[in-house]
């Protein structure tokens, strides 16, 4: 049962499902937060580096996923809803824990669409709120 959730996923964005990329989306949605390919490479010890990097492009690619760049230094990602297609009106405001370093999705947080002066093209919008994370607040 669990297994067709990540079958799923995969099938939405005409990804073709092998053991490795379910393996991949399996803990990245456990996670539930956003991972980097080092997060990646920690929990699925037994998986090729390389094999972690492609899977990652292919999922941003097709959609599946989205990056983030929190300022850490180091691309997170994480895994898109089904009705995301990652255009700037699917963009969402992400959350940087200072203490545990830890990157949220906040997708009830829609980021503003700035109008632009004539002549420029919207791509993306990197919008990153930084503090202290429920978790880490509660263990004070």
């Amino acid at each position: 049962m669990e297994k067709d959730i990540y079958l799923d996923k995969l099938v939405r964005r005409d990804i073709k499902p092998t053991a490795i990329r379910l393996l991949v989306i399996k803990e990245m949605m456990q996670a539930e937060r956003a991972v980097s390919l080092l997060d990646l490479e920690t929990l699925l010890d037994t998986v090729d580096k390389s094999t972690i990097s492609r899977t990652i492009a292919l999922f941003l690619s097709h959609h599946l996923i989205h990056s983030i760049d929190d300022g850490s230094g180091s691309l997170k990602y994480a895994v898109c809803d089904n009705s995301c297609n990652c255009v700037v009106q699917d963009l969402h405001s992400h959350f940087y824990c200072e203490k545990c370093h830890r990157t949220f999705c906040l997708e009830g947080t829609h980021i503003p669409v700035i109008d632009l002066p004539g002549g420029f093209t919207l791509h993306s919008i990197n919008y990153v709120l930084k503090g202290i994370c429920s978790e880490c607040t509660s263990q004070k």
